[in-house]
């Protein structure tokens, strides 16, 4: 999932101070089950941002909304019949959604309230750990499950480096090295010696990027 977290509030009050009329809008997705933009963080920051304002003799009309997504058309239509009774929106999904309601509303401020930080996994609760780069070259058949690009600090594709000392990595002694982790996870597999030999090309990384932002089109599900 896409692992965001709340800004400070101080950044979020400098952003809409000034406006008159806000529309806090959370979305019910990645954002809710990290717990940065569900509908009970919606309901905070209204909470908050009301009590500053009235604090500041300042009477500010804030109203609330929860879409189910914010990167998608059909759900951002929801909010097309009152988008233009407000100043701006301030949304609480991630980068994305952020991105597809300004491009959406073109011309009401669609302002982010939340910091968009990586693609993750919830080890517990409150607590996630990034396990994904979206690098569009996925090679995890290869590594054990386990990605070198996301966990490596040196995204090293071929083996450690020369560093690590006890599984663990030279840049961090509390983080564990990647190709160690990917080592265990291949001899568990019994696929050590037919996986770990094989070379991975040099990432052209800038592929990645020509031509602007990266697309995927399936024709066979295009209306």
């Amino acid at each position: 999932m896409i692992v965001a977290e709340k800004k400070p509030m101080e950044e979020i009050i400098e952003e809409v101070k000034g406006y008159n009329k806000i529309l806090i809008a959370g979305c019910n997705e990645c954002v809710t089950v990290c717990e940065a933009g569900g509908k009970k963080e919606v309901q905070v920051l209204a909470s908050a941002l009301r009590m500053y304002f009235m604090n500041q003799g300042k009477e500010i009309k804030i109203d609330e909304v929860t879409l189910e997504r914010q990167c998608d058309h059909e759900y951002l239509e929801e909010i097309r019949n009152i988008i233009d009774q407000y100043d701006a929106v301030l949304s609480l999904a991630c980068g994305v959604g952020v991105q597809f309601m300004a491009e959406k509303y073109f011309t009401t401020p669609i302002l982010p309230g939340v910091n968009t930080c990586f693609l993750g996994a919830t080890e517990e609760r409150g607590f996630w750990t990034e396990r994904c780069q979206a690098c569009g070259q996925c090679i995890l058949a290869r590594t054990g499950g386990i990605c070198p690009v996301s966990r490596c600090a040196k995204r090293l594709l071929n083996g450690p480096c020369g560093g690590s000392t006890k599984g663990k990595c030279e840049i961090d002694s509390n983080v564990d090295c990647a190709w160690q982790l990917i080592i265990d996870r291949l001899k568990a597999l019994g696929r050590l010696e037919q996986d770990y030999e094989k070379l991975t090309p040099i990432k052209d990384w800038s592929t990645d990027r020509a031509g602007g932002p990266r697309k995927v089109v399936r024709e066979d599900v295009r209306i």
